[in-house]
């Protein structure tokens, strides 16, 4: 167990107040739940975020995502297990993720086009910027 470096949601209030704004916000858009919640997953896998690796699963197998395909996560491109809306997410969320070598490609973009509205593009965007936010302060101030 490590300890907290810093207790940010107390020191930064406002701030913190408002990323919680924009994670309820994001609840009431119109992508499925478990999307937003395997995209969630995904990115903290890659950020080796422990809180948010244990919130979100939980959070799938609450929502009846079989385990199988929890288990698959790591390896979506090579897994039966993904539909291919779900497989464009989650490239757009890993290009997002690692955007200092993969600067957001059209190679990654377009493919959304064919699954998402233009608002849901815009939604997933925000979660997945979101996501990396909230794992960047558990994982520097070791929640």
């Amino acid at each position: 167990m490590t300890t907290l470096r810093q207790p940010y949601y107390e020191l930064s209030p406002d701030v913190y107040k408002g990323f919680l704004q924009a994670s309820q916000a994001l609840e009431r858009c119109t992508l499925e739940k478990s999307l937003l919640e395997m995209v969630y997953l995904r990115v903290s896998q890659i950020n080796g975020c422990a809180f948010c690796l244990d919130m979100h699963s939980k959070a799938l197998r609450k929502a009846g995502v079989d385990q199988r395909k929890l288990d698959a996560l790591a390896g979506w491109r090579i897994s039966a297990h993904f539909s291919e809306q779900e497989q464009v997410a989650l490239a757009w969320a890993e290009s997002l993720t690692h955007i200092s070598t993969t600067h957001a490609g059209d190679d990654v973009y377009q493919p959304l086009l064919a699954h998402f509205s233009a608002a849901e593009i815009s939604d997933l965007t925000f979660a997945i910027s979101l996501m990396n936010a909230f794992n960047r302060l558990a994982v520097s101030m070791r929640m």
